[in-house]
């Protein structure tokens, strides 16, 4: 399976990306630029990378570059990058991301990958309101569940908790943004033929169902 990790890059020593691409805003010209990928400078989407490989070490990565120097990308970079990763042949994306305010750019495009049978995970935090491209209809919604080690899953009410952590023990980059890329590559192991079936493949191996109970 063809999976975008659309983040700060791909930087892993093991593994190259098939294709790579950046996107990025001009700020003269207010316009989307698409660019060669530089090395991930901020160790985030290497992170997820290494996550979604540890569930399916024979996926074919695409890295869809939009975090530079800081986890920080316009709405139209993230459409850009997801509309390059399906004209790519990427069947899975992630987007360990969410904004507080619906965009059309992103809703856009997030509508015309889903259409083209795109399965997309994207990051939704455990308290709050919605996020978006989380809360989009359509969308696999990841967060972290700290019952969960890699492999494990859970549904909760509003997502699937998965792993929150990195793999290799460092305190940075976590929650649902490392959720992403354990999901990700749960569902890139099982290789799902549908949205429908995805679902249904994740309802049948999560290992709880429902919130954490904690005594106090």
């Amino acid at each position: 399976m063809r999976i975008a990790v659309i983040d700060s890059g791909i930087s892993l020593p093991n593994a190259q990306a098939t294709e790579r691409a950046a996107f990025r805003l001009r700020e003269d010209t207010l316009s989307i630029e698409q660019i060669p990928a530089t090395p991930d400078r901020i160790g985030h989407g290497s992170a997820v990378a290494a996550a979604i490989l540890a569930q399916a070490p024979a996926a074919a990565l695409i890295d869809a570059q939009i975090f530079h120097d800081r986890i920080t990308a316009s709405p139209a970079a993230v459409a850009a990058a997801l509309r390059w990763a399906v004209g790519r042949g990427a069947r899975l994306a992630t987007l360990s991301l969410g904004l507080s305010a619906d965009r059309p750019v992103l809703r856009a495009a997030v509508e015309e990958a889903l259409s083209h049978g795109l399965l997309l995970v994207a990051a939704s935090p455990a308290r709050g309101g919605p996020v978006w491209p989380a809360a989009y209809p359509g969308v696999v919604a990841a967060t972290g569940d700290a019952r969960c080690a890699p492999g494990e899953m859970s549904v909760l009410p509003a997502a699937f908790g998965t792993c929150p952590r990195r793999l290799d023990g460092a305190p940075h980059v976590g929650g649902a943004s490392l959720a992403v890329g354990h999901l990700a590559g749960l569902l890139a192991a099982a290789a799902p033929p549908s949205h429908e079936a995805a679902l249904a493949h994740l309802r049948s191996t999560a290992r709880w169902h429902g919130p954490e109970r904690r005594l106090v």
